[in-house]
């Protein structure tokens, strides 16, 4: 509890302290086009998350959530998004230089022999060995996973909340197979969301944003708990249960891409077609879709874990992960049509 309490009170601190600095060198989201918030808010959450994550360990050399994952390697890897997502909240960087850096971290794990070197049983009795493919599949999947986190940050509280429902999946999923440590960590992850929760729900003090560089970074640490937790010889869950706790941020991404790519748009082509978005038109507060969102991702999260518990086979929650998967994005694509951004049907 005392570990808790520390990464809580870092996070806050940091978050205190960039405030001004932000405003003074301008990092700041300004309103305008898909952009309807008031004001300049100051885009120094993930710097709070970072900054906390950095110091805590510092302090703490002996907590980490794996005993023998290299966790400079980790920090490194959020150093390089950190960096390219606070020059992006910044000058907006076009998409290559944004790829190029998230590859760049995911090659740093991987060199550091984390990496998704199986899928599990979801063949049946076979075991789905990648080799050497394994390093380029975990490219697309850091890729993924870092993207899926980011396209989620649309609404006030609805990143932070989501990720704190995952963090707290993984911690009983840790739990479950005895991995306090990790488990610990899961915890003080989100005691580092938490001050930023609480300042961009507008509870208390001045709002601010995650940001680009916020968004990336617990990103890629879900893409980082995962691997460790999925893959080798001490691994304590399957990769198909990892999917399934990650379920709503990765679903609501490739359904947008497909209807990206339908369009004969690029699948980076922003617009306001995310899921929350879509709720919003049809009618629900931003509280509310930040609640039904939370639901569907503990629903999801806790539907994977709940068949691993209960001895399922690996193939049999694979196929239901993929019936799930397919509903959801008829399902989404059906809402989408009933309710359209009104400025895309306008233009047209």
């Amino acid at each position: 509890m005392t570990e808790a309490i520390i990464m809580f009170c870092i996070a806050m601190t940091t978050l205190i302290i960039a405030h001004p600095l932000a405003r003074k060198y301008s990092l700041v989201d300004k309103p305008g086009g898909r952009k309807q918030h008031k004001g300049e808010i100051p885009l120094i959450g993930g710097i709070s998350v970072y900054c906390s994550i950095v110091i805590f360990h510092v302090l703490h050399l002996n907590i980490a959530p794996f005993v023998d994952a290299n966790f400079i390697a980790y920090i490194v890897g959020i150093s390089i998004l950190l960096a390219v997502g606070i020059a992006d909240d910044y000058y907006d960087l076009p998409v290559i230089p944004r790829i190029l850096a998230q590859a760049l971290a995911a090659l740093v794990i991987i060199l550091d022999d984390v990496y998704l070197n199986t899928f599990g049983f979801v063949l049946g009795e076979y075991e789905l060995l990648l080799g050497s493919a394994g390093y380029l599949i975990t490219l697309f999947a850091g890729w993924a996973a870092i993207n899926a986190f980011n396209m989620i940050d649309g609404i006030d509280g609805l990143l932070g909340s989501v990720s704190a429902v995952i963090f707290a999946a993984l911690m009983v999923a840790f739990l479950s197979a005895g991995a306090e440590q990790s488990a610990l960590w899961c915890l003080l992850m989100i005691m580092a969301l938490l001050p930023y929760l609480i300042s961009n729900l507008g509870v208390v003090g001045a709002k601010v944003f995650m940001g680009d560089a916020g968004s990336m970074v617990i990103g890629f640490t879900m893409l980082w708990l995962i691997l460790n937790a999925s893959q080798g010889s001490k691994a304590i869950m399957a990769p198909v249960t990892a999917l399934w706790i990650i379920a709503l941020p990765l679903m609501d991404m490739v359904a947008v891409m497909i209807r990206r790519l339908r369009r004969r748009q690029s699948p980076f082509h922003a617009d306001r077609d995310h899921l929350h978005h879509i709720l919003l038109r049809c009618g629900l507060s931003s509280r509310q879709t930040v609640f039904v969102m939370v639901l569907l991702t503990a629903a999801l999260a806790g539907m994977g874990m709940t068949l691993a518990k209960m001895g399922a086979t690996e193939s049999l929650s694979m196929a239901l992960y993929l019936a799930v998967f397919g509903i959801y994005v008829l399902m989404n694509n059906a809402l989408q049509q009933r309710n359209p951004d009104p400025k895309v049907h306008a233009a047209r």
